[in-house]
């Protein structure tokens, strides 16, 4: 089974209109000012679930800063799972900094969703508060034994919109205010996983973390997957492809040049996701 952890989808309100949004939430103008940022609804996702081979996907929204537009975003997500129960798998969105955030958190889980994510910061540089502003989330998290995803990126190399201002120091800590939790961090986590080869405490802090390839095609080199494997093994590697700012078919490509054994690609295109997200059970 193949199963994509990273995937955006958006209600017809906004994908038919957004350009009142853009002028009320700047997160969502850094990210989708351009005409070239592509909005899907749920049955685009799926045709191209069908041309690319994915089984099932996880989709989730948008961390919005006004607290209705959270909660309509949330609710679109929950209605395309019935919709398509054995295809979509869905997380819980919000703006951790919203006093609602954790309320809604609390809402959808109870409802059926499967993990809180993609959380993210990209207008503000991430600091030490965030193990505090996290901390109502990630109880949530606990309490229904699923796994909360983080966006991270690395902090060398070219500007893209998106890229936030947050160290990996501060996410290794907030990791390691939450030892309880399951954590998924997007993006090859920024590239934290290579300091799991320290050979003090933060292979034991990053052990409950998983990290997933989306964007991998535009920020790394295909061998990437060859030296994580080495590093963390492939059952932490989980398969994302940020869609639809690309199609799976180009992390396929990739995964196949990089001379990864069946095993491996087994792992990382689905088995990891279905022991992270506890679809086994």
């Amino acid at each position: 089974m193949i199963i994509d952890c990273h995937t955006h989808i958006y209600p017809p309100f906004i994908r038919d209109d957004r350009e009142p949004l853009l002028k009320i939430d700047p997160a969502f103008r850094l990210l989708y000012s351009s005409a070239k940022a592509k909005l899907v609804g749920a049955v685009g996702l799926i045709e191209q679930m069908d041309r690319s081979g994915v089984d099932r996907t996880v989709v989730f929204g948008f961390p919005w800063s006004d607290p209705e537009l959270m909660r309509r975003h949330n609710d679109y997500i929950g209605e395309a799972a019935r919709r398509f129960p054995d295809r979509l798998l869905p997380f819980v969105c919000v703006n951790p900094r919203t006093s609602q955030a954790a309320a809604e958190v609390e809402r959808c889980l109870a409802g059926g969703m499967l993990g809180v994510g993609e959380l993210a910061f990209y207008t503000e540089v991430l600091d030490s508060t965030v193990v505090r502003i996290l901390e109502p989330i990630a109880s949530c998290c606990r309490d229904y034994r699923v796994p909360l995803m983080i966006h991270t990126n690395e902090r060398v190399g070219h500007w893209y919109p998106g890229k936030a201002e947050a160290s990996l120091k501060v996410i290794y800590e907030l990791i390691q205010a939450f030892p309880d939790n399951r954590f998924i961090l997007c993006h090859w986590g920024g590239g934290l996983f290579v300091y799991e080869l320290l050979k003090k405490e933060a292979g034991e802090v990053l052990s409950q973390v998983a990290y997933d390839t989306a964007a991998s095609p535009f920020l790394y080199d295909p061998t990437i997957y060859a030296v994580a494997v080495q590093i963390i093994g492939a059952r932490r590697i989980l398969f994302g492809s940020d869609y639809p700012l690309l199609s799976p078919d180009r992390y396929f490509e990739e995964m196949a040049a990089a001379g990864l054994s069946e095993e491996d690609l087994s792992w990382i295109k689905g088995r990891s996701a279905a022991e992270w997200l506890n679809l086994n059970s």
